[in-house]
């Protein structure tokens, strides 16, 4: 998978590519200290059943692993769904390389925009491509896993939202970025030193070639490993750093609606994931909501079999889900 203001120059010389994984045990530096906005209005409810549904879906067309049929399938589902909810879809076709092993991989970002013509902008990413291997498990370490969690949970929950949206839309835009080739990273070939990374090479490009010319937004929300039973969602460290104040808005809006036993104010890993290259390329503030557990790194399914759909909970994807939901009708 991946492993996961201050001024614009300390922001961007603060980031340090690493592998998807742990980057740190724990992060010193609090996110920046804001006042909630005043609620405007409540959000719509936020369907569960709807996104294990859709999770389901995925999985149904086996590991989505960059040019499989798999692969070229869910990139025409989730096309279809997401072209239901919002007034204009994108799509980008391209290939890219994994820079250490210079395997190519074709990539198709997806991107849904809601009130595409208003300046207030909110983006909401997740990738959806899964792994090609097992590396993290005990047996089958060369075969690709169902990916229920990390990515199928991300693209349900975007996914469900817009659906919600398309009968009550917020008074800002939204756009809905759905990345490819995420996970064909490996950590031992992550190379901080000289800004190299084995992931995120689908949001690199699009953060690179946005899908309209000199597009930004006011901040960005990722969602990674976001519906698996007992998730816990503490602060990443690049967020707390380079999006404290959108990452502290968000938390404080979570627990304040009754979700306190998912998004705790502990200091979590600094995490190379999807949010660092929307920041590093494109500048736009950005918080990564990952499943950080106390004990250190991700949940024991992170890259094995395991993640399939016997540890996805429901309770887990309405809390991400109504969270997020909320922090755009706060906005």
């Amino acid at each position: 998978m991946f492993q996961k203001i201050i001024a614009s120059i300390i922001i961007f010389c603060s980031l340090f590519l690493f592998s998807c994984h742990d980057d740190s045990n724990e992060v010193s530096l609090a996110p920046q200290l804001v006042e909630n906005k005043v609620v405007s209005a409540t959000a719509p409810d936020f369907n569960a059943d709807n996104a294990y549904e859709l999770i389901k879906q995925q999985v149904a067309f086996g590991p989505r692993v960059p040019g499989s049929v798999a692969h070229k399938k869910c990139a025409e589902w989730i096309q279809k769904e997401i072209k239901k909810y919002v007034d204009t879809v994108y799509e980008q076709k391209t290939t890219v390389i994994q820079p250490i092993s210079n395997v190519k991989y074709p990539c198709i970002n997806i991107i849904g925009s809601i009130n595409p013509a208003l300046t207030k902008r909110i983006l909401l990413l997740c990738h959806w491509d899964s792994r090609p291997w097992a590396d993290e498990d005990v047996v089958n370490q060369d075969k690709p896993i169902d990916a229920a969690d990390d990515a199928g949970s991300g693209v349900a929950i975007l996914l469900e939202i817009a659906a919600k949206l398309k009968t009550t839309k917020p008074d800002i835009g939204v756009d809905f970025l759905f990345v490819d080739v995420e996970d064909v990273g490996k950590s031992e070939l992550e190379n901080p030193s000289n800004d190299i990374t084995t992931f995120c090479l689908g949001t690199t490009y699009w953060a690179l070639h946005p899908h309209v010319p000199n597009y930004t937004a006011d901040f960005g929300i990722c969602l990674d490993m976001v519906g698996a039973k007992g998730a816990q969602f503490p602060l990443e460290g690049y967020s707390a750093h380079n999006a404290g104040d959108y990452q502290k808005r968000i938390w404080d809006i979570a627990n304040r609606i009754g979700y306190s036993s998912y998004f705790s104010y502990l200091a979590g890993g600094m995490i190379t994931d999807d949010h660092v290259e929307v920041m590093r390329n494109i500048h736009i503030p950005t918080v990564d909501i990952i499943n950080l557990q106390p004990s250190g790194g991700f949940g024991k399914h992170w890259h094995t079999h395991q993640d399939n759909m016997s540890i996805i909970d429901k309770a887990t994807l309405k809390a991400v889900g109504q969270t997020v939901m909320q922090v755009l009708f706060e906005n």
